[in-house]
């Protein structure tokens, strides 16, 4: 197959058999909860990683692929006769994922040309730059134009989410403003934002239909769109954010994804995302 070929890591929560239908090469973050490490915390389901976290007062712990996992992906994508690739990574600000993949790019620059994006995103966020980037390659555009087109649309994306526990964030130490939540009442739903490519406070809400709500009018007055995801980490109220951005998105249009381990680490049990990219003006 030639052309260009997109490859990401797991920090989009991309759905495994989406990215596989598109030829998309996710390479994994490690992820350890207690004593259960990588090799095994990877064979999850994100629906198995949250019910292991639910038996453990551990939190889990992350950490950034070896730039080796990307070389590997980068070549095995020149194997299968593809004419370069395009990476696109968890924000650089978050993870230093994005290091790892241009030292891979490196190392295999003589066997195939690699350019790498760091998204200044995360979670769907990322997966909407991914989606991008997969749409521009499968129209025929070349290495430079897949990457603008990805570039383009990570500007134009954002992510924001509901939180019911700071617990996760606090202890990853990604809390960049968000620290300003910290010592408030318990009984507010913050609702952060991935701005600049870190986590920052963006609303206080008193319930979780109000923070639902927040998220929503957030979705609406952003519009037009040109995508619209929501993910989620075992949230079983999740249907009722998607009946409520339903009226400015085509409802089979939302994509609906699980929160997984890299993200998930980090936000916590019940966490609920709304991740859109706003329409390209003229």
């Amino acid at each position: 197959m030639g052309g260009i070929r997109v490859v990401t890591d797991s920090a989009a929560d991309l759905d495994r058999d989406l990215a596989a239908g598109h030829g998309v090469r996710i390479v994994d973050l490690d992820v350890r909860l207690g004593d259960i490490g990588p090799d095994v915390t990877r064979q999850w389901s994100p629906e198995e990683f949250w019910r292991q976290c639910a038996k453990t007062s551990v939190l889990p712990e992350t950490s950034a692929p070896a730039p080796g996992a990307f070389a590997e992906a980068f070549e095995a994508a020149g194997r299968e006769g593809a004419a370069g690739v395009v990476c696109v990574t968890i924000s650089s600000k978050l993870s230093a994922t994005y290091q790892a993949a241009r030292a891979g790019a490196e190392a295999v620059a003589e066997q195939i040309p690699v350019k790498v994006l760091d998204s200044l995103t995360a979670t769907m966020g990322e997966g909407l730059v991914v989606l991008a980037a997969v749409a521009a390659a499968g129209r025929g555009d070349d290495l430079d134009g897949v990457y603008a087109k990805a570039a383009s649309a990570a500007s134009r994306t954002h992510v924001l989410g509901t939180l019911d526990t700071l617990d996760n964030l606090r202890k990853g130490g990604r809390i960049g403003s968000a620290q300003a939540f910290l010592g408030s009442l318990l009984s507010i739903k913050p609702v952060v934002e991935v701005r600049g490519g870190v986590v920052e406070a963006e609303s206080r809400q008193r319930t979780r239909q109000r923070s639902f709500e927040y998220l929503a009018k957030k979705v609406h007055d952003a519009g037009p769109l040109e995508s619209l995801a929501i993910a989620h980490a075992a949230a079983g109220d999740v249907g009722a954010l998607i009946d409520l951005v339903a009226p400015d998105f085509e409802r089979d249009k939302i994509l609906v994804t699980f929160i997984g381990p890299v993200i998930g680490t980090h936000t916590g049990l019940g966490t609920v995302g709304v991740c859109f990219e706003t329409a390209l003006t003229e």
